[in-house]
């Protein structure tokens, strides 16, 4: 996308995900706009928003069959409803987050918050990506499989993104491609020959006991 073109995308983005009212969008149930009244509204042609639309690196937004119509594939915190039937997932999804985050994840789970759905990656280079956007990113691991095995449903939006409910911690994991330190300066494949010698890899977040210990700490 053109760099010029990457702030109108986030103002798209906006007023279609979460604040139609604010240049006084008509947003039917399933989240459609008409194409006429955005580009009146939003002050833009027909052609920029074409532009936007197909070089969208994240593919956020899709036309109407007949072309009349606009919406945002995912991520709303309004609610809407995107006609998507269950899908089965592959055995293992990723979520991207910032290591700030990592300690509430692995107490609480993934939960969706302000939005309809938990978002999901089908590879981890793209939820390294959405972890980057947020601090220094962490790759989580989700058993997907096991997780629709225990009866959860899980979607898939137009644009590839894959959707829950929640994420119960017990299903995820962390990806440990590169090295870690934890609080008290260990590094995984240094002072710990592997990730479970430190809480099962989570040394790089959690102060565990057993670090505690070897560092004299209470």
């Amino acid at each position: 996308m053109r760099k010029e073109l990457v702030k109108k995308s986030r103002f798209l983005s906006m007023v279609l995900r979460h604040k139609p009212e604010k240049i006084n969008l008509d947003m039917d149930s399933c989240g459609w706009v008409c194409v006429n009244q955005l580009l009146k509204a939003a002050k833009l042609d027909i052609d920029t928003l074409k532009e936007i639309v197909e070089t969208n690196e994240k593919k956020r937004f899709s036309f109407s069959e007949d072309g009349k119509k606009i919406r945002a594939n995912q991520g709303h915190s309004i609610s809407i409803d995107l006609g998507l039937k269950p899908a089965t997932p592959p055995n293992t999804l990723f979520h991207g987050t910032a290591r700030k985050s990592v300690d509430s994840i692995m107490e609480s789970g993934l939960q969706k918050k302000g939005r309809q759905h938990v978002h999901l990656s089908r590879d981890k280079e793209t939820a390294i990506k959405v972890g980057q956007r947020h601090g220094k990113p962490v790759v989580l691991v989700v058993d997907a499989e096991e997780m629709a095995r225990n009866g959860h449903q899980f979607f898939v939006s137009d644009n590839g993104v894959w959707l829950t409910d929640k994420v119960p911690k017990e299903f995820i994991n962390i990806s440990w491609d590169q090295p870690m330190s934890c609080p008290v300066g260990h590094t995984i494949g240094k002072d710990f020959e592997t990730r479970n010698d430190c809480f099962t890899g989570m040394c790089s977040f959690v102060m565990h006991q057993k670090c505690k210990e070897m560092k004299g700490i209470e």
